[in-house]
């Protein structure tokens, strides 16, 4: 018998979530392994083989720390699931110009859903995964906050886990230090693993070329966008582009057009095929609305609340008041946020804490 119960942890094979199940292992509790497989990438016609979690290298690395520390590992396909709607959404988003954030809507609707649903059928009382961020119980409700090192933190991704899914999650990383935990992997046998290659990109699309997976899964896409044309602000042709999901708001490279000074896409118009071109002052605002809102260390929020508010993941924060709104949350910058991107998470802190988080709307005040 453990001592602290059954856990079961997610292993993507990477130094990361091996040594969270090794940790957790170590402390007495009895732990089973899970690698889920989400994608085929070869099904996608992509040009680069399979990455990160979803190749059988890092199935073996994950099932072979598993049975040399004793404990059982297990493979779960949950392509379908992920494939009907995280990657549907990864679609539909950009098709209806915003900026999608896949990892976010995997970890809110699959990931954690898929795991706590297995972990019941074999009387787990836990889940548990390498993501670098902390969890605790304060007043009735199940709080994330910030990693201890922020240059890893992921709290950011995790904004949109309910009250039943974060009373069962255990995240042993949130209080180390990347340094430590590359240690702890030297100190547990696998030097190799703090020489393992980290993957960042999505796991579908992992030659990082979002353009072409669009193009590969949506029929006759170039077809239908070849007429579309960048504007400025005030609706005059500047010229032609390749089509108004291939962009996203504040880029600037890959433009394809020179005016003698830096343009930014400020603007995605996906009801005339038409992207907005302006000067870095134009992406600069004062307001914004999120909604499809989730609430982890209130109920709710209370009209001018302050909060620093994230815009995308490696965002610093910035200011704001919060206030409720018919359409979800009204964020008023104390100074203005730069490059909001609908479509993209908002998440709202308080200190190290995780308000809540909601998805950034293209309906916005100023």
């Amino acid at each position: 018998m453990s001592r602290h119960g059954k856990v079961m942890v997610a292993m993507s094979g990477g130094i990361d979530s091996t040594v969270a199940a090794l940790m957790l292992n170590e402390q007495g509790y009895e732990v089973i392994g899970i690698t889920m497989k989400t994608w085929d990438y070869a099904a996608s016609g992509g040009s680069k083989k399979e990455t990160g979690c979803c190749n059988i290298d890092s199935f073996n690395d994950a099932r072979a720390a598993a049975v040399h520390h004793g404990f059982p590992h297990y493979i779960l396909d949950i392509r379908e699931e992920f494939g009907d709607f995280v990657i549907d959404n990864f679609v539909d988003e950009y098709m209806a110009g915003r900026t999608p954030n896949p990892c976010v809507m995997c970890n809110t609707h699959i990931k954690w859903r898929a795991l706590l649903k297995r972990a019941n059928a074999m009387d787990c009382g836990f889940i548990a995964t390498g993501h670098y961020a902390k969890t605790r119980e304060e007043d009735g409700r199940f709080i994330i906050s910030k990693a201890i090192d922020e240059t890893k933190d992921q709290s950011y991704v995790l904004w949109g886990l309910q009250q039943d899914l974060l009373s069962r999650t255990l995240l042993p990383l949130g209080g180390y230090r990347k340094t430590a935990i590359r240690q702890m992997a030297h100190d547990f046998g696998y030097p190799e693993l703090a020489k393992k290659n980290e993957s960042y990109e999505i796991c579908f699309v992992p030659d990082n070329d979002y353009r072409g997976f669009l193009k590969r899964n949506v029929d006759g896409l170039e077809e239908q966008l070849k007429d579309g044309h960048f504007i400025d602000k005030d609706g005059n042709i500047l010229g032609k582009h390749k089509g108004y999901p291939f962009y996203t708001i504040g880029q600037r490279k890959g433009l394809d057009i020179t005016f003698g000074k830096p343009v930014f896409v400020t603007g995605i118009n996906p009801e005339n095929n038409t992207v907005v071109l302006g000067e870095e002052d134009d992406l600069l605002k004062d307001e914004m609305i999120v909604s499809q809102l989730n609430y982890i260390k209130y109920p709710g929020i209370q009209d001018g609340m302050e909060s620093s508010v994230k815009i995308r993941y490696r965002d610093s924060g910035t200011n704001a008041f919060l206030f409720n709104d018919p359409a979800g949350v009204r964020v008023c910058f104390h100074n203005q946020a730069k490059g909001i991107a609908p479509g993209q998470s908002a998440v709202f802190y308080e200190g190290d804490d995780v308000i809540g988080g909601g998805i950034i709307q293209r309906k916005q005040y100023s």
